[in-house]
Formats: structure tokens, C-alpha cells, sequence
């Protein structure tokens, strides 16, 4: 059988520290214009999110004793008490209040996204016992932030990794990024038989919390989350060993659905645009596409062993779920780092990854992941 790119070890970081989710509900209420009547709606949308907690670089100090209750005071108090933890969100003054500028908030990215991916590489090295001299190729995903010279001098200089090492930046391509990176780095280990590569993909979504009320961005308020995961890999020639091989990676950008999600560059901070359309999309066409790419490798929906779905959403779990009849517990380790970690965007895939072949999940795996287009990635592991 043909040498595949295979993964020697996996490696995952996040902030901090954490939000509870109903903290996080009761500050955003302090958000959006006074008068609004939206308290009891937010409380709702961030309860059904599927998200029990979030990390995120914006926190400044460990949680204070949770308060929680039903009165208006005490939803007051929490706020007060997250409003303290940190100083780059302030409750909005009135409608015109948009919150921190792009800058501001880029200014934060260039702080902390280095220091993230560093974290996850280098618990990703350790995994696999690889030397830094090793790396040959680096490949950084990320869709929160910009910055020249970046996060790839951060992993080069903080981890010493050569000063030879080549590298590659996937960016702004959404909650796929990864499976884009594990594309590139499969290319590359394709073409160079010593090559050793590196991918990491670090996003700090919470950076880009929105004021006002809009329901698709206030949905994203309540999903996304930081954090950082890191492969390393190289082509190697199938033996009796567990590790997990890349055996291929699909793309399809479905039609007429480029406005069901969208990723702009605002004044104030990133905008994501989220169609309540988008689940409903995927239970209608996922599957037709799914099947014909499997069917390449001589592979049904049936012969799949374990699913890692990104986690857009308890919706979009379930949409996926649906589309393809897979049991519940398909989605189980999915939904699990949802409600332990949010929506990491690009990274989150490989947090159920790491899951995934924690419990030695039976292969071959498909990997899923949706981005703005709407575009649907896939991986197959075996």
C-alpha cells in the first residue's frame, strides 16, 4: 500500500481561563440597548447552545464564586462580576456602541495567539517524541486575527524550531481551516519523502464578541470560543501500528448558498453571518455528496467507524446526524467538546481528533466541517 501522511502526535491548548456559560449569558445582556426586552431571549439562545463552559485570552483573572438566581439583581451581579475580569468589553452606552475597535482587538490577537499555538505545538512535539530540528515545514491555520510577522516567527522562535523551516498560512477560510491545512501538509510530505511537518491552528473568537441585537451574531456570541491544536506528521508506509493515516481529503462548495454564511472584516472587530437556513441546507444535501465521494474508495455512509463533526452548533450536529441516519452516539465526542470547549472554529476538529483517538475509535473515521460559502470539507482517516 502507498506511504500516507501519518499523524505522530496531536496537541491541544486553551486559554486560562473559562467562562460558565450562564456568566456568559448574563454579561451579554449588559451588550445590547437598555430597554430592549432581549434578557429572557439571550438567557434562552445561550441555554440551547449546547455550550456548558468557554476559554477565552480576554479573562484577566480566575472566576469569583458563581452567582446564579432568577432575579434581575443577581443577573446583575454576574455581570458586574465578568465585567471585572476583564477590560476590553464595557456595557454598551446606547445603540450606537459598537465596542472595541478592530484594532483594539488585533492588538490582543498579536498578545496572545503566538503564546497559544506555541502551547498546543509543543505539547503535539512531546506526543509524537519529535525533535523541533526536525520540522521541515510549518503550517499555521487561523481566521481571528492578523499580523506580519505572525504567528509562524512565534512558533519558529518560541519552540526554536530551524530558521530553514518553510512556511505556509491558511487564513480567514472559517471552521475548515484545518482540514485545508491537513490538505497542504499531505502535499507536502507527498512531495519531500523527509519532510517532518507542523500544523497548528490557533483562533481567539471571543475577540470578536458583537454588540446590538442581531440574532446571527448574537448566535455566534453564544458558541464561539479560543483555543489552539497542533499535528505533527510524515508520509509513512501502512504497518501494524494504531496511528492514524490520512487517507484522503474532499471539497465541495454548495450552490446558490454563499450568503447562508458569511466571515467580514468590521470596524468592530470580525462579523460572522449565520443563516438559521444553514442546518436545514445540509440535511438536504449533504448526504447526496458525501456518497459519491466515499463511494471513491469503495466506502458507504455504513462502513465509516467514527464521525469527528464540527460542532457548529447543536443544530448543525444534529443536521448532519439526520442527513446521513447515523446513530446518536456518533456525534457523542462532537457534542463533548462543544460543551466543554465551544466552538473553537479551525482547531475543534482536532480537539475531537485528540478525543477520537483517545478511546481508539474504530476507523476508518470521516472528518467534517463547514465554512462561509457555504463550503463543506472533508478527511478520511484510516
Amino acid at each position: 500500500m502507498p506511504a500516507r501522511f501519518t499523524i505522530l502526535g496531536v496537541g491541544t491548548a486553551l486559554p486560562r481561563f473559562a467562562v460558565d456559560q450562564r456568566d456568559a449569558a448574563a454579561f451579554a445582556t449588559t451588550l445590547v440597548p437598555e430597554g430592549s426586552g432581549t434578557t429572557r431571549l439571550l438567557e434562552a439562545l445561550y441555554r440551547r447552545s449546547g455550550v456548558q463552559r468557554r476559554y477565552t485570552v480576554v479573562l484577566e483573572t480566575e472566576s469569583a464564586k458563581t452567582l446564579h438566581a432568577v432575579a434581575p439583581s443577581t443577573v446583575a451581579a454576574v455581570a458586574a462580576s465578568l465585567q471585572a475580569r476583564q477590560h476590553l468589553f464595557t456595557p454598551a452606552h446606547d445603540a450606537s456602541d459598537l465596542g472595541p475597535t478592530t484594532s483594539e482587538r488585533m492588538e490582543l490577537y498579536q498578545r496572545h495567539a503566538g503564546t497559544l499555538a506555541t502551547q498546543a505545538a509543543r505539547n503535539a512535539l512531546e506526543n509524537a517524541n519529535v525533535s523541533t530540528t526536525d520540522i521541515t515545514h510549518l503550517i499555521t491555520v487561523s481566521c481571528t486575527g492578523f499580523a506580519a510577522p505572525g504567528i509562524d516567527f512565534d512558533l519558529i522562535e518560541q519552540l526554536g524550531l530551524p530558521r530553514t523551516t518553510q512556511r505556509t498560512h491558511v487564513g480567514f477560510m472559517g471552521c475548515h481551516g484545518a482540514i485545508n491545512g491537513l490538505r497542504v501538509a499531505e502535499a507536502f510530505a507527498a512531495a519531500d519523502p523527509d519532510a517532518t511537518v507542523l500544523l497548528c491552528a490557533v483562533e481567539l473568537c471571543s475577540l470578536h464578541q458583537q454588540y446590538g441585537w442581531h440574532p446571527d451574531r448574537i448566535v455566534a456570541n453564544a458558541l464561539f470560543a479560543d483555543g489552539a491544536a497542533a499535528i505533527v506528521g510524515r508520509h509513512e508506509s501502512p504497518d501494524a501500528s494504531p496511528k492514524w493515516r490520512l487517507a484522503a481529503t474532499g471539497s465541495c462548495l454548495l450552490e446558490q448558498a454563499r450568503h447562508l454564511m458569511t466571515w467580514q472584516i468590521g470596524d468592530h472587530g470580525f462579523v460572522m453571518g449565520l443563516s438559521p437556513e444553514v442546518p436545514a441546507v445540509i440535511s438536504r444535501r449533504l448526504r447526496d455528496w458525501l456518497t459519491s465521494w466515499l463511494a471513491q474508495f469503495q466506502l458507504g455512509i455504513d462502513d465509516v467507524g467514527s464521525w469527528a463533526i464540527h460542532p457548529g452548533g447543536p443544530r448543525v450536529v444534529q443536521s448532519v446526524v439526520d442527513a446521513l441516519g447515523l446513530p446518536p452516539s456518533a456525534a457523542q465526542d462532537s457534542l463533548e467538546v462543544l460543551e466543554n470547549f465551544g466552538n473553537m472554529s479551525s482547531p475543534t476538529v482536532l480537539f475531537i481528533l485528540e478525543s477520537l483517538q483517545r478511546r481508539s475509535a474504530e476507523r476508518p473515521t470521516v472528518m467534517l466541517a463547514f465554512g462561509p460559502g457555504l463550503a463543506i470539507e472533508a478527511a478520511l482517516w484510516m
